[in-house]
């Protein structure tokens, strides 16, 4: 069974170091108490970023297999928090923009799909708390 393990040390205040299997290291801190000097990631939103992060990925090696690579590629991932505490996503948006001169519509929808119904592990993690949504949007150049 495959296992990751990180390291999260806390540095001052409301910041931590966090590391990831491959050593590289990023700060976390409460967005609340920032004062506009801290370069890092807030800790829900940074949620929002591994689950771009992780569907990305798989829709370029997707599309890469499938011959139909793009000239930009965005993901935008709103997500909406209860009022309640413990305060968590309950609804999420993510958003797929494709740009490109001659955009291959059904191979980029057949990725994005495969992404989400059976690659991304992030997405599933979403969907156990979390009504998910998804957009493909196409921006022709």
């Amino acid at each position: 069974m495959a296992s990751n393990l990180v390291t999260t040390t806390w540095i001052k205040d409301t910041h931590f170091t966090t590391d990831n299997p491959s050593n590289h290291k990023l700060t976390i801190f409460d967005a609340s108490q920032d004062n506009g000097d801290t370069v890092g990631f807030a800790p829900k939103a940074l949620m929002l970023s591994s689950l771009a992060g992780c569907s990305g990925l798989d829709v370029v090696s997707l599309l890469k297999k499938m011959r139909a690579e793009v000239k930009d590629f965005k993901i935008e991932v709103t997500g909406e928090l209860t009022e309640e505490h413990p305060k968590f996503y309950h609804k999420v948006q993510v958003d797929y923009h494709f740009s490109d001169a001659n955009l291959q519509k059904a191979k980029i929808e057949k990725a994005v799909n495969l992404s989400i119904e059976r690659y991304c592990g992030v997405m599933e993690m979403f969907r156990r708390f979390a009504d998910v949504s998804i957009a493909i949007h196409y921006h022709e150049l």
